[in-house]
């Protein structure tokens, strides 16, 4: 076992919350801002929904392979700043300026050239979030070792990581105001600029401020290098098996996998459905209502359900907590059926808190849990594998998203919806109504009969904090 009598334990300071928190401000926002200027890609720049799924597909699914490897070289560097900052702060530069790079788009220029130009540039981009966002995030698991102070951890960095989907709708405003810009594809060349900059900035603050131990004489692992690649591939392989036949994590790799991805899958379905069903297909007429789906449903998760969310896991532990919020996203999918009422769009506010419960808890929660989950590996197998375990699970997360994009375009396809046309096709907007609510309550109802009798408690969690530390005391005595 190696010697971890330098981990971290119980409270953490404020500012290291904090310090954390602005890496997942940068991390939050960068999909957030994606997720709003690839409307841009066809909407503007003509792309029919075939090309549109690619560009989500290709990329993630390139992301999603490179997370493993990148998880491993992370837990097994060697070097002064520790295991992971400077990957923080390299794959912060990559992303800030491949995705200002990404977005400079013209329509001008052929259909071709701009799905080319994209594509390559998303896969920059993408890559350098694995080298950011997988040691980042084992960073989160390190922090501490305490069960409670672990959801608070994650809590914070959620709360302030929430403001990027409050702010991020507002592009919307932004993009389609002819006094602020004549097009929107001039908008989001505009707007990538600033969003990069300053979230590349945001992203190295956790590799700044965020102080690690050297690693530089540790004995316990063995770096990546030439020399060991192919030795190091076989256990980056062996420890996904492993990883997966632990089944507390499986469980919450595979309920995230079905809430976040059915989620994304029709999210992008939101705009199309308040400017075509309860607008008739006026953009203008839309005015701010798209953006205040958005906006008000981040603004309820940062108020509400992420402060109730860390009271709730205190007073019933994390998996009843996750049961009863998911329960809870299922009823505000329901209303959202039935809250979207043309000429009404204000009632459709009523069912955002609801709606909200279900992406809001959880990753405040499932991030919680993987950190208790790495204890438990460390008990079995010796080893502190952080960045291996957030490493599958962000690629389950990836893997699916990129699923989701292709599903994305194909349902549109299927209910024979034209993204940009004034009127649509009879059935077309109900068909979107249908996958809407539909997809991401079959798959959250998939989810919590997957996490229904996830076993991993708070008083199993402090039985093995206390073997841990009776066998790090042990291996410190032999040093």
């Amino acid at each position: 076992m190696s010697n971890n009598n330098s981990r971290p334990t119980g409270i953490v300071p404020m500012s290291q919350k904090i310090a954390f928190g602005l890496g997942m401000l940068a991390n939050q926002m960068f999909p957030a801002a994606l997720g709003i200027f690839m409307v841009v890609l066809v909407e503007n720049l003509g792309m029919p929904p075939w090309m549109w799924g690619i560009t989500f597909f290709l990329p993630r699914i390139l992301d999603a392979f490179i997370d493993p490897i990148m998880g491993f070289i992370s837990d097994n560097t060697r070097s002064k700043w520790g295991r992971r900052r400077q990957y923080v702060f390299i794959g912060a530069i990559i992303m800030g300026i491949s995705f200002v790079v990404m977005w400079q788009l013209y329509r001008e220029n052929s259909l071709d050239y701009n799905f080319y130009y994209f594509l390559i540039w998303s896969i920059v981009f993408y890559v350098g979030l694995s080298i950011f966002s997988v040691p980042y995030v084992a960073m989160g698991y390190e922090m501490s070792d305490d069960f409670h102070e672990r959801t608070n951890i994650m809590a914070i960095s959620q709360w302030i990581g929430q403001w990027a989907w409050v702010i991020a709708p507002w592009f919307w405003v932004v993009m389609y105001d002819p006094s602020w810009f004549p097009n929107a594809d001039t908008a989001t060349r505009t707007l990538a600029v600033w969003v990069g900059i300053s979230c590349m900035i945001l992203a190295m603050v956790p590799a700044i401020f965020i102080k690690s131990k050297s690693t530089l004489n540790e004995t316990s692992f063995s770096p990546l290098t030439f020399k060991t690649m192919g030795g190091s591939l076989k256990e980056i392989f062996l420890s996904f098996v492993e990883a997966f036949k632990n089944s507390p994590f499986r469980k919450l790799c595979i309920a995230t996998f079905f809430i976040f991805n059915a989620f994304n899958t029709v999210a992008g379905f939101t705009f199309f459905i308040v400017v075509y069903y309860l607008f008739n297909g006026s953009s203008s007429d839309s005015g701010i209502w798209p953006t205040l789906f958005g906006c008000l449903g981040a603004l309820s998760t940062t108020f509400i359900v992420i402060p109730l969310v860390s009271w709730m896991s205190k007073k019933m532990e994390k998996k009843k907590a996750f049961l009863v919020c998911q329960g809870i996203s299922v009823f505000g999918y329901i209303l959202l059926w039935f809250l979207f009422i043309p000429g009404k769009p204000y009632m459709f506010i009523i069912a955002l808190p609801f709606f909200s419960f279900g992406i809001g808890s959880l990753f405040t929660l499932m991030m919680s849990m993987t950190a208790d989950v790495c204890d438990m590996d460390e008990l079995i197998s010796g080893k502190r594998r952080e960045a291996i375990f957030g490493a599958i699970y962000w690629w389950m997360v990836k893997f699916g998203f990129a699923i989701a994009g292709l599903l994305t375009g194909a349902i549109m396809s299927f209910v024979d919806f034209h993204p940009g046309a004034a009127t649509q096709t009879e059935g077309a907007v109900t068909g979107l109504r249908l996958f809407f609510s539909g997809i991401p309550i079959l798959g959250t109802l998939i989810a919590m009969w997957v996490m229904r009798n996830y076993d991993l408690t708070e008083d199993k969690a402090k039985e093995i904090k206390e073997e841990l530390l009776a066998l790090r005391g042990q291996q410190s005595s032999k040093d």
